[in-house]
């Protein structure tokens, strides 16, 4: 019930930015955080003794069109490199999606994401066999499990012209759609592959639909060695370099990965105010690299975390980026302070006070069932997210997005989960087969 006032009572309420961990009830009623403080009578109690009470997680990097891949068998022959694991595996995938299987996808995606606290997906989507409104069933589906979602389509120009031009209108319809009938939970991107599958006129089409639409490129760079330079007109140049050169940096832009982004180019990034989506679980099961992150902290630069797919809990994400970090020798290195930043990303796209329990600011919570056994105070948080849930899946109690409770007792209530399971098997067997079709 969006209407009526809901009190948050008894939990210990953590925020990231600015770290703080507080005893206080918090008000819900409009969508909005309306008080914290102690709950008046009248409000509808919900107790959370014994628990956390936090601000919503957001994925800053996935893809949910991966979402049927879990189980799949390997291909015939081993990838031995990236470019043959795009090749062999998620581009055979991606071509494989039908509108239907688009929608299972974003229906289970969205579902796990909301299992593990995370209220905002900033997803990159691609269907090259069913491009046209193909964002529009995506949205429909994080639209009806209750989630935020900032959409864009993966322009490429790996299949020709024609498939490059298909996505760019794609992304221009879903933005228009949204400056035309602007709807609570959903915001636009312009989508990029990368720039080694994108040439020089299709590079010219994002910056120009960009500016019109006034939108902020989410696109990989530089996630293998293959992509790390580019052929910008008249001369080669780093991945970095092109993008600046066609204006797709900014502080509405986002690139995932940067694991080979010259030191050099740190610089342009963070000068840009670009957003730099880190993603170590799926850069070591992809063998590329480590993207040394501290590099762009220590710079200056906005770096958040994603999950490029593999699920949506950040607190699982957040823990490898701290595990990655000591195993690779780096200082002491804090992935809360990306987990914040996440949350100001998702409040910059939504002009929404999104990551703050304020009055005023909007009601995205996630109450976690997790009594610490030892003291817990803003000095020591990151040891209990990291060392003592390490991930958020199977601690999640409850959910609330714009106010809305998607979550209640452990149970999803804007979805039947067990229909949507036996769906999604069904859609699985059918994915498998037309890949395995392909070959």
């Amino acid at each position: 019930m969006k209407d009526a006032m809901i009190a948050l009572c008894g939990g210990t309420v953590v925020e990231l930015r600015p770290r703080r961990v507080r005893q206080v009830d918090i008000m819900v009623e409009g969508g909005r955080i309306v008080e914290v403080g102690e709950a008046p009578a009248g409000a509808r109690r919900i107790d959370c003794a014994g628990t956390l009470v936090m601000p919503g997680l957001v994925c800053a990097h996935t893809h949910l069109y991966s979402a049927l891949a879990r189980g799949m068998a390997p291909p015939p022959v081993a990838p031995t490199n990236f470019v043959e694991i795009l090749e062999r595996v998620w581009w055979k995938l991606d071509r494989a999606l039908d509108a239907e299987l688009v929608e299972v996808s974003a229906l289970l995606g969205a579902a796990e994401a909301a299992r593990a606290g995370t209220t905002t997906l900033i997803d990159h989507h691609a269907s090259p066999s069913c491009v046209a409104d193909s964002l529009d069933v995506v949205a429909a589906a994080v639209e009806r499990v209750g989630l935020r979602g900032v959409l864009a389509y993966e322009v490429s120009d790996r299949a020709g012209r024609d498939a490059a031009r298909a996505g760019i209108a794609e992304n221009d319809r879903f933005l228009g759609s949204l400056e035309k009938t602007p709807r609570e939970l959903l915001r636009g991107m312009v989508g990029a592959h990368a720039g080694f599958t994108i040439g020089h006129d299709t590079s010219v089409e994002l910056a120009d639909l960009a500016r019109r639409r006034d939108a902020g490129v989410h696109i990989h760079v530089a996630e293998d060695a293959a992509d790390a330079r580019h052929l910008v007109p008249a001369r080669d140049a780093s991945i970095v370099e092109w993008l600046e050169s066609y204006r797709l940096l900014g502080p509405r832009s986002l690139v995932a990965h940067c694991v080979h982004v010259a030191d050099e180019d740190v610089k342009r990034l963070v000068d840009s105010r670009t957003r730099i989506a880190h993603n170590p679980r799926s850069n070591m099961n992809n063998a590329v690299g480590y993207a040394r992150p501290d590099r762009f902290v220590d710079a200056g630069g906005q770096l958040v975390l994603g999950t490029d797919g593999i699920g949506a809990d950040m607190l699982a994400e957040a823990f490898t980026a701290f595990l990655a970090a000591r195993d690779h020798g780096r200082r002491f290195w804090d992935p809360l302070d990306a987990l914040g930043a996440n949350q100001s990303l998702a409040a910059a796209l939504f002009d929404e006070g999104i990551g703050r329990i304020e009055p005023g600011c909007a009601a995205d919570l996630v109450v976690l069932d997790y009594d610490p056994p030892t003291p817990l105070d803003a000095t020591n948080l990151l040891g209990h997210l990291l060392f003592g849930l390490g991930a958020a899946t199977g601690h999640v109690r409850d959910l609330l997005v714009a106010g809305r409770e998607v979550m209640r007792d452990g149970q999803l209530l804007t979805i039947d989960e067990a229909a949507l399971h036996a769906r999604s098997r069904d859609a699985a067997r059918r994915l498998w087969s037309c890949m395995a079709m392909s070959s």
